[in-house]
């Protein structure tokens, strides 16, 4: 954890700088070089795309076009109503007949009357159809073309609006959608059997349709670039081209998992075990890291910082929803499915070191200047690049998309199989080559019949309920519903782990007395601080009307005289609830901007280190930057590392408080100290929550987790429903509750001495009381 605190280091002061890299904000940039290239070859059959849109033709209707029809722009046709129908509810989140499911409440620039979009319309819950695959061309086009905007639109009716929205709630968590969705009641004309359409059109004028059956991704994308090749970047997109915003890393998320996120798991997708080495390999795929423990539930080992592409150390490794995973036992190494970022990554766990299987890359030289000058934009965007047989690869149509299982074949090759089983690959597991892709689930069980079957017979042993569960929450074979479980359960010497998506838990069954129950995680402090609390930290959002900093649950005002000043927070924990386990130092971060440096008093033993402002930072950076300019032979010289720091337990009261320490030095002038915390908690078990019902302890589950200010539109209630569905003991979810403190200080000059030269320093110390 010392090198992850480390990590974080490095970025403290980048990322009070740095900016949102999208002013749309649910609608995330291409990733990586690689990320983007792996989807299909967009200029397919263009021909064929551009003869489409020429001899387009008239329809009034959804239902009567075959491909794609341009629309009537009359002011009366069915398109039209619906365009001014959304375009009426962009600035309201509710309206009397139309929802925002995962809307950016604080973004109030989200869409505007100019520029292109993309709509997914229809009965998008619709059980018949594959809903990960309209989806997945959605999602295909979203990382291709990151200006436009794209949305989804449900329409439901009174009757069913309720069941819609929590089974749309559920739909966005499993597709992981981070483009908003908008639920409507209103009654709008709809194609036989409720088939979905991709409308596309710029400034809300004169559609194109396309049915969502058979549809060619690269006549959309023609379509695309012929709407969007004249056009002039706005003035809030050149916001963006300042070096700044040259984040490659700068990922946006659904704002609909405020709640979920905050879950110590958020949608386990897939677990894995080393049967030989006694541990298991879960992969929470909404928090983008994969979690190494051991059979009691003792935490040894995470993979991956922060949603993104790219490799390294597990603490500063980044994977984009990791999916199933498999151990290999001779070369002791996990293979990773990186599911949003179409790749396959390999772990090496002796050397914690994560790397790209499949597409090859090819790393560039690099060191700590390196990655500093890309940071501040001087520097190429990427780290990686795509050799040129990988890209010609990834130019065809056997490119990963989307992929979700992987096994291993008996000659060594690996066999990745998407979510919908209609795809299987066949990778080369040493050159990283596909060496074929077989489509069509008849193709897939005649390659990979017997592994899947010999897997899936021990599903005989769960209880019937609770597997019917499990497969209506995450299945997407219809052929065989149960192989959507394939990834999500594992052996362990007498027991059988399995994933709980719905219950956000992992469970384990005893296949000889059929004991069933939930894996109790311990030593949780080697996570350290979630990315969503330290990434941000600092961070500041451009808007139109200009910059926002990040919101602060709490805001502290000192004037103190310079000098030596130590600070106690005593933070009081939400009523009912409990630490799981205590406070380590690695989940605890702060930062000192301005006229103060904080000095770490972590471990006794050793002598206290100052750690510098930002400002003083950015200072020595440059000149240590034009030290190396002026020396080229220092920029391969390896950086110097610096001291491990101590993990040692934070202090707690029997009064169901914390402390938190923190010294700085003070000089004259306004400084501030920000300190952000983890704190895993669970409601207690006594006699205040034994009485209540399972509803009422989700209820303080959800008052506890609400955001000071909300950023979501995932209400309480929903949230709650969410929570019941998984029928377990409200009392054993673990969860974290997030601390965002500053500290302003406003320092007064030093006092002189009697001799009217000399200054005078004082020591201080002051107490901070912190309510959650």
């Amino acid at each position: 954890m010392s090198s992850r605190s480390l990590h974080l280091k490095k970025i403290s002061w980048l990322s009070s700088r740095t900016v949102s890299d999208n002013i749309h904000g649910g609608f995330r940039r291409p990733i990586t070089t690689p990320a983007t290239c792996l989807a299909p070859s967009f200029d397919r059959d263009m021909n064929i795309a551009s003869k489409t849109l020429v001899g387009q033709c008239y329809s009034r209707g959804f239902a009567s076009v075959k491909r794609v029809s341009r629309a009537s722009s009359s002011s009366s046709s069915p398109q039209a109503d619906l365009l001014s129908y959304i375009r009426a509810s962009l600035d309201k989140l509710e309206g009397p007949s139309h929802h925002w499911l995962n809307r950016d409440i604080g973004n109030k620039q989200l869409f505007k009357d100019k520029g292109t979009y993309v709509l997914l319309a229809g009965h998008l819950l619709n059980a018949t159809s594959d809903t990960s695959g309209f989806f997945d061309k959605l999602k295909l086009l979203q990382q291709r073309s990151p200006g436009v905007c794209f949305m989804g639109i449900h329409f439901s009716d009174q009757a069913r609006i309720a069941d819609d929205r929590t089974a749309l709630a559920e739909l966005i968590v499993k597709e992981y959608l981070t483009f908003p969705v908008l639920l409507s009641e209103r009654d709008f004309p709809k194609s036989h059997g409720e088939e979905v359409r991709y409308i596309v059109f710029k400034d809300f004028k004169n559609p194109l349709i396309y049915q969502e059956k058979d549809l060619d991704v690269a006549s959309v994308a023609k379509a695309l670039d012929s709407l969007t090749q004249d056009t002039e970047k706005s003035k809030s997109v050149k916001i963006f081209t300042n070096t700044w915003s040259k984040q490659a890393e700068a990922i946006k998320e659904s704002h609909f998992s405020s709640f979920l996120q905050d879950l110590f798991l958020y949608f386990p997708g897939c677990i894995s075990a080393d049967e030989v080495g006694n541990c298991l390999f879960i992969s929470d795929s909404n928090h983008h890291r994969i979690i190494i423990l051991d059979d009691s539930g003792k935490i040894l080992d995470s993979i991956g910082c922060f949603p993104g592409f790219e490799d390294g150390e597990f603490e500063s490794a980044k994977m984009l929803r990791p999916a199933a995973t498999l151990y290999d036992e001779e070369e002791d190494c996990l293979y990773i499915v990186d599911s949003e970022n179409h790749a396959i990554r390999r772990a090496n766990i002796k050397t914690r070191v994560l790397e790209t299987v499949y597409p090859r890359v090819i790393k560039k030289s690099g060191g700590l200047w390196s990655w500093i000058m890309e940071k501040m934009g001087l520097g190429k965007d990427d780290d990686t690049t795509v050799d040129a047989d990988a890209k010609s690869e990834e130019s065809d149509a056997h490119s990963l998309m989307f992929p979700w299982h992987i096994l291993k074949h008996d000659d060594d090759s690996l066999l990745v199989i998407n979510k919908s089983f209609s795809k299987l690959w066949i990778i080369n597991s040493a050159s990283g080559e596909i060496e074929e892709l077989v489509e069509g689930f008849p193709g897939i069980m005649e390659i990979c019949g017997k592994l899947i079957t010999e897997k899936l017979s021990v599903l005989k042993q769960l209880p019937s309920n609770w597997l019917q569960q499990q497969t209506k929450a995450i299945s997407s074979c219809k052929e065989l519903p149960s192989a959507a479980l394939l990834s999500s359960f594992t052996k362990l010497g007498d027991d059988m782990v399995m994933t709980d998506i719905v219950g956000q838990r992992v469970v384990k069954l005893n296949r000889e007395s059929g004991a069933c129950s939930s894996i109790q995680f311990s030593n949780i402090g080697i996570l350290g601080l979630p990315y969503w609390l330290s990434i941000p930290l600092e961070r500041v959002f451009n808007l139109a009307n200009g910059v926002q900093e990040a919101h602060l649950s709490h805001t502290h005002q000192l004037r103190l005289l310079p000098g030596k000043i130590s600070i106690r927070l005593n933070i009081e924990l939400p009523q009912c609830t409990e630490l799981v386990e205590p406070v380590q130092e690695s989940c605890i971060w702060r930062q000192a901007r301005g006229s103060i440096s904080e000095v770490s008093t972590s471990g006794s033993a050793v002598e206290p280190s100052e750690k510098v402002g930002v400002s003083q930072q950015w200072y020595d950076e440059l000149d240590s930057l034009a030290k190396e300019i002026a020396n080229p032979e220092l920029a391969d010289e390896e950086p110097e590392q610096e001291e491990d720091i101590n993990t040692s337990e934070i202090e707690s009261e029997d009064d169901g408080r914390i402390h938190i320490d923190c010294t700085v030095n003070t000089s004259p002038g306004t400084s501030e100290l920000i300190v952000y915390a983890a704190l895993y908690l669970r409601l207690t078990k006594n006699e205040d929550t034994e009485g209540a019902s399972q509803e009422e302890l989700a209820r303080r589950i959800t008052e506890i987790l609400k955001p000071a200010r909300n950023m979501t539109t995932m209400d309480e209630d929903l949230f709650v429903k969410q929570l019941l569905k998984s029928k377990r003991e409200m009392r054993d979810m673990v969860f974290v509750k997030p601390i965002h403190l500053r500290v302003r200080f406003d320092t007064m000059d030093h006092p002189k001495a009697d001799n009217s030269r000399d200054v005078i320093l004082t020591d201080s110390s002051a107490q901070i009381d912190v309510t959650l």
